[in-house]
C-alpha cells in the first residue's frame, strides 16, 4: 500500500461510501461498473490494483493511491522523463528562467479545454496553485518556493520564488502541481471534488466511481492532444487483492495491466503468450521504520542490532526473485542524490546479538505491522521474524488495513504506537527532498515519519540542499549524501531494499513506458490496444 493517509482521507471513504460519484454530477454512477465493459474489449482497458484506487479526489489534497486515477484526468505544465532526465511540455509549450533563478515564466499551449468545456487560461493555472498552497495539504510542501505567481496575459505565467528551487521538477509533479478549472467550487462548496467530482484538462474524464467499486474513466472527446489513431475508449480501476486472483485474471484477459505481483506468480506467467513481463527500474523502495521514541528502541546499539539481523540477501533473492536491489539508505538507486558510495547494511547475527548484550537487553518483543493483503511484506516479516527469534527476540507480526496501520502510528499516546513500520515510498516528485524531509525531517505532529526521527543537523542539511537544488544540483546531491551518512550512524530505520517495477501487461498493450517519476501511473494516452 502507498505510504500516505491524513486524517481528511476517513472523510473522503464515509462521503463516497454514502453515494456513488460521477464527474460534473450529471452522469450518475450505478453502484456496479459503471456500463465500463471488459478488458476483453479491444478499447477497454483495466487497471488491475493491488489496494483501493483513489484515497483522495481533490486534486490538490493528493497524496496517495489514486495517483493512477487522476494524472489521467489531470495534467500538470510540464512531464518529467526519468530515463533521460529530460523535460516535456505538457499544457505549457516552453518556459524560461530567469538568471539568479527566482522568476520562472510559462507560455500556454491554446486552446486548451477542460471537461467542463471552459477554456483553460494562465488565471486557472494562478487559482490551481494558490489554492493548492492555501490547504496546505497533501504534497503542497513541494510548493514553499513560490512567493507570487503573475499573469501578464491569458497565455503567460510568472512564478516568482522566495528561493531557488527546481521549479522546472515541482511543476511536473504527480501530485501538488495539477491544473484544474476552480470554477465549480465557488458554487458548489470546496468540497465539491471530495464528492468524487472532477474538471481537468487531461485525456480521460471520470464516469462513475463509488466506494468498493471499480473507477472508470472515459476518453474526453476535445482533448487538446486529439484521438487520432488507436486508443482505449474507457479505462477502469479495479482492485484486486489476492495475488492468484490477480494473475489468472490478467492471464484471462480479464486485466489489461497488473501493479504488482510475487515472484511465484511472475515466474508462472513469463512464459504465457497472452501476457508481457516488463521489468523497468523504480524510484520506489521499501523501508522498516524503527520507532526511536519507544523505550525498547531508543539506544542506538538495539536499533543496530534490528538492522545487523534482517535478512537481506534472502529478501531480495528468495522473496523478491531478483527484482530488488540491496540498499544503502532511503534515497534509491537512479534518483539524483543517491550516493553509491556508502556502504550497504549487512547481515550479520553473530554482530546483532552481540550488540543486544552491551546494551543490556534481554527477552525483547517487539510489534511490526504491514498493510494485509500484501504477499511480499508478509513473507518479509514473517522471514524477520524468524530470524530475530535466533537471538532471543520475539517479533508479533501484525497485518493490517492500511488506514488501521497508519492510525495506529500516529496514536496520540507513543506507548500504543507499534515498533517497527513497514511502508513503501515513492517520490512526491523527481528531488531526494520528498524522501528526506517526508520520512526524516523534524515533525511536530506525526505525519510521515514514521521513526519519530529528530535531528538538527540533518535538518540543517535537508533544508539547505533543498535551496542549492535551484543553482547547483551536483552540490545538493553532496549535502543529501551527507545527510544520509549521517543518518545510516543513527540506525532510524531498516532499508530493505530497493525495487524494480515489474508490470504484467495484456500482451495486445503496445506503447507501455514506465516513468518511475509517477509510480504506478498508466499514461492511458500514450498506449493502445
Amino acid at each position: 500500500m502507498r505510504k500516505k493517509w491524513t486524517m481528511t482521507a476517513a472523510a473522503v471513504l464515509l462521503t463516497a461510501a454514502l453515494a456513488g460519484c460521477s464527474s460534473g454530477g450529471d452522469s450518475g454512477a450505478s453502484g456496479g461498473d459503471g456500463g465500463s465493459g471488459s478488458a476483453k474489449d479491444a478499447k477497454v482497458a483495466v487497471y488491475g490494483s493491488t489496494s483501493e484506487p483513489v484515497i483522495f479526489w481533490d486534486p490538490s489534497e493528493s497524496h496517495s493511491n489514486e495517483i493512477i486515477v487522476l494524472n489521467n484526468i489531470y495534467e500538470t505544465l510540464l512531464r518529467y522523463n526519468a530515463a533521460d532526465d529530460s523535460i516535456t511540455p505538457v499544457l505549457a509549450e516552453s518556459y524560461e528562467k530567469s538568471e539568479d533563478g527566482l522568476t520562472w515564466t510559462f507560455h500556454l499551449k491554446k486552446n486548451v479545454k477542460f471537461h467542463s468545456g471552459k477554456t483553460m487560461t494562465s488565471a486557472d493555472v494562478k487559482k490551481s496553485f494558490e489554492r493548492t498552497i492555501k490547504l496546505g495539504k497533501g504534497a503542497a510542501y513541494i510548493l514553499d518556493p513560490i512567493d507570487t505567481i503573475e499573469t501578464p496575459d491569458d497565455q503567460t505565467v510568472v512564478f516568482k520564488l522566495k528561493y531557488t528551487a527546481t521549479l522546472d521538477l515541482i511543476v511536473s509533479a504527480p501530485y501538488a502541481a495539477f491544473i484544474y478549472n476552480t470554477d465549480e467550487l465557488d458554487k458548489q462548496g470546496d468540497d465539491y471534488f471530495t464528492k468524487g467530482h472532477e474538471d481537468g484538462t487531461g485525456p480521460y474524464m471520470l464516469k462513475s466511481w463509488s466506494s468498493g467499486k471499480p473507477v472508470v474513466l472515459t476518453k474526453f472527446a476535445d482533448y487538446h492532444e486529439g484521438w487520432s489513431g488507436s486508443h482505449y475508449e474507457n479505462v477502469v480501476f479495479q482492485t484486486v487483492a489476492d495475488a492468484n486472483t490477480k494473475a489468472q485474471m490478467v492471464k484471462n484477459g480479464e486485466l489489461t495491466y497488473v501493479d504488482m505481483l510475487p515472484v511465484q506468480q511472475l515466474n508462472a506467467l513469463k512464459s504465457d503468450s497472452s501476457v508481457s513481463v516488463v521489468t523497468t527500474p523504480s524510484y520506489q523502495n521499501l523501508i522498516g521504520f524503527l520507532n526511536t521514541k519507544s523505550e525498547k528502541l531508543s539506544d542506538p546499539k538495539v536499533r543496530e542490532a534490528l538492522v545487523d539481523a534482517f535478512p537481506y540477501d534472502r529478501v531480495v533473492n528468495d522473496v523478491m526473485g531478483g527484482t530488488a536491489t540491496a540498499a544503502n539508505g532511503p534515497l534509491p538507486k537512479g534518483l539524483w542524490g543517491h550516493d553509491d558510495s556508502l556502504p550497504a547494511p549487512k547481515y550479520d547475527l553473530e554482530k546483532a546479538k552481540s550488540l543486544l548484550l552491551e546494551a543490556g537487553v534481554k527477552n525483547l518483543t517487539l510489534t511490526l505491522t504491514y498493510t494485509t493483503g500484501d504477499s511480499n511484506q508478509q513473507q518479509i516479516a514473517e522471514l524477520y521474524k524468524a530470524t530475530l527469534a535466533q537471538i532471543g527476540v520475539t517479533l508479533d507480526v501484525k497485518p493490517m488495513p492500511w488506514d488501521s496501520q497508519w492510525q495506529l502510528a500516529k496514536a496520540t499516546d507513543p506507548s500504543q504506537r507499534q515498533d517497527i513500520f513497514m511502508m513503501y515510498w515513492w517520490p512526491d516528485y523527481a528531488n531526494p527532498y520528498g524522501f528526506m524531509y517526508s520520512l526524516f525531517h523534524t515533525e511536530k505532529e506525526v505525519n510521515y515519519n514514521m521513526s519519530y526521527y529528530s535531528n538538527a543537523d540533518i535538518d540543517k542539511l535537508i533544508d539547505e540542499a533543498n535551496v542549492k537544488a535551484g543553482v547547483d544540483r551536483a552540490a545538493a546531491a553532496r549535502m543529501y549524501g551527507e545527510a544520509q551518512a549521517k543518518l545510516n550512524q543513527d540506525y532510524p530505520a531498516i532499508w530493505m531494499y530497493d525495487q524494480q517495477y515489474v508490470r504484467v501487461i495484456n500482451s495486445k498493450m503496445q506503447g507501455f513506458v514506465d516513468n518511475p517519476a509517477y509510480p504506478n501511473v498508466v499514461f492511458w494516452y500514450n498506449v493502445h490496444p
